[in-house]
């Protein structure tokens, strides 16, 4: 019998809330990765990359189980290309989204929102594994790891999205009045990649402006609004930064953030599905905003 949608959410947002807070103490979320394969999640046999909060959820299983590929599917996908899952391994759980044909539903009602308004979105339960925890897969002998652009191509990814920075004494932050992201210089950072992780960060939140994707969590979360907009940024620049192959670190500064991550997604389950998808939505923007750059160029 398929697992209840309610269960779902429990369960996925348990693992994700045990996840940070058993990284609380060197502020290492479930978010943070070093860029590798393991941070593209991909599906054995349709080859697309799993999206939203399955990502996370996969993250979170492979680092525990210390995984070092991302390559998951069913029990019956793995049998499909020939492979066994091994016995006793314990599986992953992931959703499909379906949607439901409701004119009167409201986009996002229930959490997962990865869709527009036409109907409202359900969650089905599916159990995967890795390809560590199954013997007999041969991949493709044309498969090989796809390419990933590195830091070289960071400065452009940037610059597509259209987003005005100011480098300067500043802390860093997006302020939505001006529509403006300020950011200190890059030397002000232990690494580049400390800096392009900090400034995909503040990219994320002006997604969110009125214009771009115009998120607003204030009517949903009242007091724990702060808190999902900063997780929504955190995950959109781990989605982000793992398709540019860059790594994603813990930054100190959000350290204050913990214990209010926690408290709003232990008081509501739905809300890390939100975020995530969310942050899905804003890496799809920027990623289609390179789209727009290129058709311009032509």
């Amino acid at each position: 019998m398929a697992e209840r949608r309610t269960d779902v959410y429990a369960r996925i947002t348990a693992e994700i809330a045990a996840a940070i807070e058993a990284g609380a103490g060197s502020w290492k979320m479930p978010w943070h990765h070093e860029g590798a394969a393991l941070s593209r999640p991909t599906n054995v046999v349709s080859a697309r990359r799993y999206r939203g909060v399955n990502v996370l959820a996969l993250w979170i299983a492979a680092q525990a189980a210390g995984h070092g590929a991302g390559l998951w599917g069913t029990y019956r996908q793995w049998a499909a290309v020939g492979a066994q899952v091994r016995k006793n391994e314990r599986a992953t759980t992931v959703v499909l989204w379906k949607q439901i044909a409701r004119p009167d539903a409201k986009d996002g009602e229930d959490g997962d929102d990865e869709t527009s308004g036409r109907g409202r979105m359900v969650a089905r339960a599916f159990s995967v594994f890795n390809v560590a925890q199954v013997d007999g897969y041969q991949p493709p002998a044309a498969a090989s790891a796809a390419a990933v652009p590195g830091v070289e191509a960071a400065d452009a990814f940037i610059a597509a999205l259209g987003v005005p920075i100011t480098y300067g004494p500043h802390d860093a932050h997006y302020r939505i009045d001006l529509d403006h992201i300020f950011m200190p210089p890059r030397d002000a950072f232990d690494d580049t990649v400390a800096f392009y992780g900090t400034l995909i960060h503040e990219a994320a939140h002006a997604t969110g402006a009125k214009h771009r994707l115009d998120r607003d969590f204030g009517g949903r979360f009242h007091g724990g609004a702060r808190a999902i907009e900063e997780i929504t940024a955190e995950l959109t620049a781990g989605f982000v930064l793992a398709d540019l192959g860059l790594a994603h670190r813990p930054r100190p500064d959000h350290a204050a953030y913990v214990a209010s991550w926690l408290k709003e997604l232990k008081h509501n389950p739905r809300a890390i599905f939100t975020a995530a998808a969310k942050a899905q939505q804003a890496a799809d923007w920027m990623h289609d905003r390179q789209g727009v750059k290129k058709a311009a160029a032509a």
